[in-house]
């Protein structure tokens, strides 16, 4: 299996999400924070639909990159998370982002403009 940053992870996961019309799309860099990862990266759908098929996305796209998720979690709720060690990615739908509100509940970390992972590609 072919080894990827987490800044390059972080890329193609995002490019997936916007591509397949996930919005307000957010990438939270907590590495001095914690040890649990280096960034999260929030997205929400529109319907738990959308949710799954934004998940599916990531994880075809990352696969075909040669990287594999360690885990996965609520697959068929409205909040889907998708753990690739140094990159923790949170898909939602609307209503459980807000009401979860991890962008508060981190919000010492860095948020990073959206140009920083979604302007430049990745040769993947």
């Amino acid at each position: 299996m072919e080894s990827m940053e987490p800044g390059d992870i972080l890329k193609v996961a995002a490019k997936a999400l916007d591509d397949k019309k996930a919005y307000d799309i957010k990438a939270i860099r907590i590495g001095g924070l914690t040890i649990i990862a280096d960034y999260f990266l929030l997205a929400s759908g529109t319907s738990s639909t959308h949710v799954k098929a934004l998940a599916d996305e990531v994880e075809w796209r990352l696969k075909e990159a040669g990287i594999t998720h360690h885990h996965i979690e609520g697959k068929s709720t409205t909040w889907i998370l998708l753990d690739y060690g140094a990159v923790i990615i949170h898909i939602f739908l609307g209503e459980t982002r807000e009401f979860f509100a991890l962008e508060r509940l981190w919000a010492d970390g860095e948020i990073l403009a959206t140009e920083q992972f979604l302007g430049e590609q990745v040769g993947v």
